[in-house]
């Protein structure tokens, strides 16, 4: 299961993190950090592609910050997840259920190069 470590934890003149959770599994513990987006209009691409290698340098940097702060976590492998919502202004059906504004999680989204 994934439990809650900081939620919009931020490096002054670097950047924030949206959600850093810890994912506990049967051999190993995972850090994970995630990234939420939300986009109404997908003119230019819908919330997913708003992750911009920019933005993942960003988050990237200030998840190593985090690291360098809270050494407790050092050895924990790690892993960078988005979230995203494309809210749209017709609400689709499937099989009976409302789908407007179901999230996408995409774990393992980016990595970071070491």
């Amino acid at each position: 299961g994934l439990t809650l470590i900081a939620k919009n934890w931020q490096q002054p003149k670097v950047g924030e993190l949206d959600l850093i959770m810890l994912e506990t599994g049967s051999a190993w513990s995972t850090l994970v950090f995630i990234e939420v987006r939300q986009r109404q209009r997908s003119g230019f691409g819908g919330a997913a592609l708003s992750v911009t290698a920019s933005k993942q340098r960003k988050v990237i940097k200030t998840a190593q910050y985090f690291l360098q702060q809270h050494p407790e976590y050092e050895d924990y492998d790690c892993r960078f997840d988005v979230i995203a919502y494309d809210t749209v202004s017709n609400h689709i059906k499937l099989s009976g259920q409302n789908i407007e504004n179901q999230p996408q999680w995409l774990k393992g989204a980016f990595i970071a190069d070491t």
